[in-house]
């Protein structure tokens, strides 16, 4: 005979409606109360129906994450797969599922969007990527529907939850650290300028360049996707100058890696011909040869902190906004010195 939620209750000593509160993850239960509860489950075999109680409560149990573009070039950077590894572990706490939607354009994302939204296929979303104009957060804010944003919003920054670094401090701190070391033709390397991160990294830069009486040069900042054939392609177009860098400012290791791999290719060495400091700190950022200098963004901290934000906001619908800034780090490898 299949075991009930009454049975369980009584094998628990607690009541049937303690026993739903469990199962709902009720943050007003206590831990010891939840263990029993679970041991109770556990030892007579009981399994929740998810699927039942969605259709009393009208909660799907499931929280929806909104890709920045097509999924194969998304998983080609570890940022990615390491923020999701933040926010699905809050989920497993809360015992949410999670739904992925992507395209292979703004419109594909978008309409990804409208279709979640309009089915109430999850609960609430977390937007992967901040960008400059982006529409959907008007639409969101306009449905009223649940979401946290990762990286900071282009506008409406009081009307909305995000969580995100200080990444024009951060860019600063790692222009200065190559202008400590002496250099002066230092050259930035960002992502699109539709992505607001690459906007406040390169502010950052500015600033610091200016602090430090060092005159911009425009052919210093350009701009490709954040994969290794994007640095390659940096690499290619800031060589070719009459007056070549000797800094490199790179916002995301995964261009650095390709900036690596091609000034190896054409004969300079990091470190003694070329400095790099990159971005976001990945594993291989210390396993690289050299090793990567590279600010530390916490990044499963990010994934984490947006999904409890995310699942505050879908159990107290009237909570207000909030910003969250996730510390960074400078972490000095192996692959700046002097000019």
């Amino acid at each position: 005979m299949t075991p009930t939620i009454k049975d369980v209750a009584k094998l628990a000593n607690v009541s049937p409606s303690t026993v739903s509160r469990v199962i709902a993850n009720n943050p007003k239960i206590s831990l010891r109360t939840k263990e029993v509860v679970h041991e109770a489950m556990s030892e007579l075999g009981y399994h929740p129906n998810y699927t039942a109680r969605s259709l009393v409560s009208r909660n799907t149990q499931t929280i929806g994450l909104v890709m920045p573009s097509s999924g194969d070039k998304v998983f080609q950077n570890p940022f990615f797969p390491e923020v999701i590894r933040g926010i699905s572990t809050k989920s497993h706490d809360k015992n949410y599922g999670i739904y992925m939607t992507t395209g292979n354009s703004e419109d594909e994302i978008m309409q990804g969007v409208y279709d979640i939204v309009q089915g109430r296929r999850v609960d609430g979303l977390i937007l992967l990527a901040s960008k400059v104009n982006d529409p959907m957060l008007g639409y969101l804010l306009e449905k009223d529907f649940p979401f946290t944003l990762i990286g900071k919003p282009d506008g409406d920054e009081s009307n909305i939850t995000f969580v995100d670094n200080d990444n024009v401090k951060a860019a600063y701190e790692a222009t200065m650290h190559l202008i400590h070391l002496g250099h002066k033709r230092i050259a930035f390397v960002g992502g699109g300028m539709e992505l607001v991160v690459t906007v406040d990294r390169m502010n950052g830069y500015i600033e610091a360049l200016k602090d430090a009486g060092i005159k911009r040069k425009d052919e210093y900042i350009v701009h490709h996707e954040f994969l290794r054939e994007g640095g390659r392609d940096a690499v290619h177009e800031l060589m070719s100058l009459d007056e070549p860098p000797t800094g490199l400012v790179v916002t995301d290791d995964i261009m650095a890696f390709g900036i690596v791999n091609t000034l190896e290719q054409i004969g300079k060495k990091v470190k003694e011909d070329i400095s790099v400091v990159s971005f976001n700190n990945v594993i291989f950022s210390e396993l690289a040869n050299p090793s990567l200098t590279s600010v530390d963004i916490n990044i499963f901290k990010l994934g984490h902190e947006a999904a409890q934000c995310l699942f505050d906001h879908i159990e107290q619908p009237n909570l207000l906004p909030r910003r969250i800034t996730i510390p960074h780090q400078l972490v000095v490898r192996n692959s700046c010195g002097t000019p």
